[in-house]
C-alpha cells in the first residue's frame, strides 16, 4: 500500500480497470484546485482546427484509456501520487460555436489554478488551447517550451486574417511574451509546406527547430541533450502534440505526417526531461473518431502519464525548496 497520504489512483487489484467512474488516472475528482499540487484538466475544444476537427473529443477518451495506468513509473520507478496531490480537476468550460469566448473561458479556468498553485497537466483539444494556459501560467514571466510536434504551429494568419488557430499558438506566444523564444525547442518538423519561407519567422526569433532528418540522424539521447541545453534551468512547459508521432502509433489526430518518431522515443525523450524545471504540460490532438480502435488515446494517456511524472518530480522539488526557506519560528518555552 502506498505510505503517502495524497490522493490515489483507484487500484485494479481492488476495482477491475473496467469498473468505476473514468477519471484521468483513476484519480479522485477534485474540484478545489487549493487542494491539488498538479491538477489534471481536459478542454474538449477544437475550434481552431483548420481541416479535419473531432479533437474535442480526446479528453473523455484519454480519460478512458487512462485506466490502462499504473502508480508507478517502470523505468524511473517514480509514483507521482506519493510526491504530489494530484486529482482529475474535470473539464474546462468552452464554447463550441465560438472561439474567442473559448479562448477567454479556457484562460479564466487555467488563472483560478495558477493563482491556486496547482500545475497543470492537460488533455486536448487542439493545440490552439496552448495559448490561453499559457496566458495564464506565464504572464508573470516567459517560459521555456519543450515543443513535440510535426508542425511549428508558428504560422501568423489562416483564411484571410484569422489569429487564432491551431497552426498559430506559438506565435501568439511568443509575441504576447508568454514563451522566450530562444528557449523553445520544436522536435519532430517535418511535412509539406504551403510557402518557402514559412518557417523563417520562426527561426528569426530564436526557436530552436529539429526537423525530423536531423532528428534521425542525432538520436533522441542527443535531441533531448539539445532540448536541455536550450531550456536550461528557467521554468519551461511541455508540450506534446500527437501527429509529431508517426501516424502508424497515432493515426487518430487530425493532421496526421508519415515518417515521425516512435511511442517508444516519444517516451525516451520525455523521460530526458527529467530535473528540469516544468510547470506544466499538455497532450493535444487526440481525436478518437479518426481512431475507433482507441489507440491513439491510449498513446495520449501514456504521453500523459510520462510527463506526470517528471513533472510532480519538479512541483516536489519546488516545494521542498520552499518549506526549507521558511523561517523557522523560534520556541517561546
Amino acid at each position: 500500500m502506498p505510505k503517502s497520504q495524497n490522493p490515489q489512483p483507484v487500484s485494479g487489484m481492488v476495482m477491475p480497470r473496467f469498473g468505476e467512474v473514468p477519471t484521468f488516472m483513476r484519480l479522485p475528482i477534485e474540484r478545489d484546485p487549493a487542494k491539488l499540487d498538479i491538477a489534471l484538466c481536459g478542454v474538449p475544444f477544437d475550434g481552431g482546427t483548420t481541416n479535419r476537427p473531432g479533437a474535442r473529443h480526446g479528453p473523455r477518451e484519454i480519460r478512458n484509456m487512462s485506466s490502462f495506468m499504473r502508480r508507478v513509473h517502470h523505468v524511473s520507478k517514480i509514483a507521482p501520487y506519493e510526491l504530489c496531490r494530484v486529482g482529475d480537476h474535470g473539464d474546462c468550460p468552452v464554447n463550441p460555436i465560438d472561439l474567442h469566448d473559448s479562448l477567454a473561458r479556457i484562460e479564466e479556468f487555467y488563472t483560478r489554478l495558477h493563482d491556486a498553485g496547482a500545475a497543470p497537466l492537460t488533455a486536448g483539444g487542439d493545440h490552439l488551447i496552448s495559448l490561453p494556459i499559457l496566458r495564464a501560467i506565464a504572464r508573470e514571466r516567459p517560459v521555456g517550451l519543450i515543443h513535440f510536434d510535426a508542425h511549428s504551429d508558428t504560422g501568423d494568419t489562416y483564411f484571410g486574417g484569422e489569429k487564432y488557430t491551431h497552426g498559430t499558438p506559438f506565435r501568439r506566444a511568443v509575441e504576447e511574451g508568454l514563451i522566450d523564444p530562444k528557449r523553445v525547442i520544436q522536435i519532430g518538423i517535418r511535412g509539406s509546406m504551403y510557402e518557402r519561407d514559412e518557417k523563417d519567422w520562426a527561426l528569426s526569433v530564436g526557436i530552436r527547430m529539429v526537423h525530423i532528418e536531423e532528428y534521425f540522424a542525432l538520436g533522441p539521447e542527443a535531441v533531448i541533450a539539445e532540448a536541455r541545453r536550450i531550456v536550461g534551468e528557467g521554468p519551461a512547459y511541455v508540450s506534446f502534440d500527437v501527429d509529431g508521432l508517426d501516424p502508424v502509433y497515432a493515426p487518430g489526430t487530425g493532421t496526421p505526417e508519415i515518417g515521425g518518431y516512435s511511442t517508444a522515443e516519444a517516451q525516451q525523450m520525455i523521460r530526458g526531461l527529467a530535473g528540469l524545471d516544468l510547470v506544466g504540460g499538455d497532450v493535444v490532438e487526440v481525436a478518437p473518431p479518426f481512431d475507433p480502435s482507441g489507440n491513439t488515446a491510449l498513446v495520449g494517456a501514456t504521453m500523459m502519464f510520462e510527463i506526470l511524472c517528471v513533472l510532480a518530480s519538479a512541483v516536489h522539488r519546488r516545494k521542498a525548496r520552499a518549506e526549507a526557506a521558511q523561517p523557522v519560528e523560534a520556541d517561546g518555552n
